[in-house]
């Protein structure tokens, strides 16, 4: 049986690979039973869709593999603490557990800025585990950052600039 700290290393591969093709580091996957039944990492520059974070392209590949839109006692572990999109997809989408690496103080809607996954006024709530490797998961993101500002991307891709990419 693979504890957080292993699925956590997991998403960590699957934020790699969204760095190396430029886009922000961030990785998810979804555990059902002992087992990946969703990958995803941040697509949001390579697809031009809004909508393609991490937690969400997990999810959809997760909602395939069960065959249905409630993806019921799975655990979706993630790098970053969801925002508010994302969050929102865990509750739709009937999630049991939420386990996520760093908190995300301008945008988290799980603890930081918001609760989504445990509002009571909502009709279904998640465990939430935070923490889970969270030195790791923050130290891939700030030293992603700094290379952007730094100068040029992984494939000559462009930077970002004052939120826009030059």
């Amino acid at each position: 049986m693979q504890s957080h700290h292993d699925f956590m290393g997991l998403c960590l591969d699957e934020a790699a690979r969204a760095a190396a093709c430029g886009e922000v580091p961030v990785g998810a996957i979804v555990v059902l039973a002992g087992d990946v039944i969703g990958r995803g990492y941040n697509l949001r520059e390579t697809t031009g869709d809004p909508t393609a974070h991490a937690e969400v392209v997990a999810l959809r590949e997760a909602a395939r593999a069960v065959g249905y839109w409630r993806v019921l006692d799975a655990t979706l572990y993630v790098t970053l603490e969801p925002c508010v999109m994302c969050a929102g997809a865990l509750v739709n989408a009937r999630i049991r557990t939420l386990v996520y690496g760093c908190a995300d103080a301008k945008a988290g809607a799980v603890e930081s800025l918001y609760a989504v996954p445990t509002d009571a006024r909502l009709n279904h709530r998640l465990e939430v585990v935070a923490g889970v490797r969270a030195d790791e998961c923050s130290e891939m993101l700030r030293s992603f950052f700094r290379r952007r500002r730094g100068g040029a991307g992984p494939q000559g891709r462009p930077l970002w600039r004052g939120g826009r990419v030059v």
